[in-house]
């Protein structure tokens, strides 16, 4: 049976997680009464802004077995499990991923993020025999990177920091939690040649050469995320093709995902959590696809929530717009959604931005039941893990042929 043997989840009951963005150990911490919040109207009402005042970061917790953290992917993509959650009702049910062409008819439109992983880790050593660990987080320049370090003693400028035995970069200075390194060669040839696959930390494990692959999609294009956009990992060619061959279009944006997707949440109140900034762009093409499914009476799908934030921070005026940006959109429960009808996304951390992006898509009440469903039924969590569709609360939708 799916969960046996398997802790049931006490959604209802807030825990501390002590975590590298892990959930490996579990803390009980105080009760909370929670309060369920259910607001669809448009951004900027007094309604909206109040319960966004309100939210405090134990009402996104909830408890994970450790075992149910996928370590490896599936066997094959797409043969993982499909949780489907209406955000209307609250029900949810079990699926297969080679289910989904059922849940969608004629003219709906999939977005997904063509964003490419770059090997973004980086070991070295500086002058001294000190270890450096980078993990860089964007390419500012042919030869300059913002990266994160993890060093017994932090460099200073000028220090010069020699990885793997065969590349310097000097470190120029410190902005915030990043370091500004500049290299004696492209950054992008260091890091095909050298780098890492920068698995996330609750993969307890090395990248292995099955990761180059599996930890990115099969429709990976534009090179700078130094996180895959993971729903996509369970889409393999023969369902992207089988799905346009039941009428439904394919759309592409590109966000470039940024360590701070792994970076916990650290206030109380979730109204003083600052989000870290992602690149993304929308193509004219896409802008055009989502005009004429919304004519047809199509359902927008975001394939992620990455896609998901690209079409909402660049439709923030009410109209989508094609071309560049920079987002620190924050979605959370009280925000009002403008393009998206439904969301196909994996399993998310607690205490995350992720799982309050959801929370805000379907209602935290139904979040927190679906949650405690997968948990209980076995499912897989987190980048390797399975998946889930969401309905969300409020939207017009008419059942799937």
């Amino acid at each position: 049976m799916p969960g046996a043997g398997i802790e049931p989840a006490r959604l209802l009951r807030a825990r501390d997680f002590e975590s590298r963005a892990s959930t490996s150990s579990a803390i009980p911490a105080r009760e909370r009464n929670y309060r369920q919040f259910r607001v669809h109207g448009q951004p900027g009402t007094a309604a909206a802004a109040d319960i966004m005042r309100a939210m405090r970061i134990e009402e996104f917790d909830y408890h994970l077995p450790p075992a149910l953290i996928a370590q490896f992917p599936a066997a094959e993509r797409g043969s993982g499990r499909m949780l489907h959650l209406d955000g209307n009702s609250g029900q949810c049910s079990d699926h297969r991923f080679a289910d989904l062409p059922k849940f969608v008819r004629e003219g709906d439109l999939l977005v997904f993020n063509d964003t490419r992983v770059i090997k973004a880790r980086l070991l070295g050593a500086k002058a001294s025999g000190g270890r450096v660990e980078a993990l860089v987080e964007r390419v500012v320049g042919p030869r300059r990177a913002l990266a994160m370090l993890r060093a017994s003693h932090v460099p200073s400028a000028g220090q010069i920091i020699r990885f793997a035995d065969a590349v310097n970069a000097v470190m120029v200075e410190r902005q915030g939690d990043f370091f500004l390194l500049e290299f004696d060669d492209e950054v992008l040839s260091v890091l095909d040649r050298l780098g890492e696959m920068p698995l996330p930390p609750y993969i307890e494990r090395p990248a292995g050469p099955e990761d180059v692959t599996r930890y990115q999609t099969v429709y990976a294009r534009h090179p700078g995320a130094v996180a895959a956009p993971t729903a996509g990992l369970h889409f393999d060619q023969a369902m992207l093709d089988r799905l346009q061959a039941g009428g439904v279009g394919l759309a592409y944006v590109t966000l470039h995902v940024g360590a701070g997707t792994f970076q916990p949440v650290r206030v109380d109140e979730i109204d003083s959590h600052v989000m870290h900034s992602e690149h993304y762009s929308i193509p004219e093409a896409t802008t055009r696809a989502l005009a004429q499914a919304r004519e047809r009476g199509g359902r927008i799908t975001a394939i992620g929530t990455t896609s998901l934030r690209a079409l909402e921070s660049a439709a923030q005026s009410g109209e989508l717009k094609s071309g560049f940006g920079e987002t620190r959109l924050f979605i959370r429960p009280g925000y009002g959604f403008k393009l998206v009808d439904r969301l196909l996304t994996n399993f998310h951390l607690p205490r995350s931005t992720l799982l309050m992006l959801v929370s805000a898509f379907a209602g935290i009440e139904s979040i927190r039941h679906a949650y405690q469903h997968a948990v209980n039924h076995g499912y897989r969590f987190f980048s390797y893990g399975d998946a889930m569709l969401i309905e969300r609360a409020g939207a017009n939708l008419r059942a799937a042929a």
